[in-house]
């Protein structure tokens, strides 16, 4: 057996065992549990109490789902998107049926509601800069790259007509070798 085969019996008998100690022979055809993704509300206290699998195991174990081809027997959560979730569990049933059916496999009702939070750019694979006027912070570079460009774009038209214009106040001011000395101030200040 697969190791990833291996991570999703694990975890579908550790969910079913409670189910299973209460009801040996399956009585119920889909037993219902608690949804081991989401964060629920505890009814006697009214707190909530965090999921029973972080994100990272979460995800560790919808790859193992993935690869083994079992992601229709994992719950809803925000690490498997419905569609895909849909998708696998209409694909399954032809899957199953050849393997032939084994307890764990059973099919279960998960209680709790996964509501996907809808984000701008999704869609098209921009999600983290999607709708924002800039990029957050960066590098200085980064940010005073489009200003720069522009400025130097702009000087780079202009250059011929200011070397021109450097040259001939250069020369002029330039004294002749030839000539008698005299004061030529060299700086642009007014003294």
């Amino acid at each position: 057996m697969s190791a990833a085969l291996q991570a999703v019996k694990q975890f579908r008998v550790r969910e079913l065992a409670p189910v299973l100690k209460a009801d040996p022979k399956f009585s119920n055809a889909r037993p219902k549990l608690l949804n081991p993704f989401l964060p629920h509300k505890n009814p006697d206290s009214g707190r909530w109490a965090p999921a029973k699998y972080s994100l990272r195991r979460q995800a560790d174990l919808v790859k193992s789902a993935r690869a083994s081809g079992l992601l229709h027997l994992l719950p809803p959560g925000p690490k498997v998107p419905l569609k895909e979730l849909e998708s696998a569990s209409a694909s399954a049933p032809a899957a199953e049926a050849t393997e032939g059916a084994k307890w764990w496999t059973t099919a279960v009702e998960w209680q709790g509601e996964y509501k996907e939070k809808e984000v701008k750019g999704a869609d098209v694979g921009n999600r983290l800069y999607a709708g924002r006027k800039r990029m957050f912070k960066g590098h200085k570079w980064e940010r005073t790259l489009e200003k720069r460009t522009w400025k130097r774009k702009m000087l780079m038209r202009d250059m011929e007509e200011r070397i021109e214009r450097f040259k001939s106040t250069y020369r002029r001011k330039t004294p002749s070798p030839i000539s008698p000395a005299r004061a030529v101030s060299y700086s642009k200040l007014p003294f």
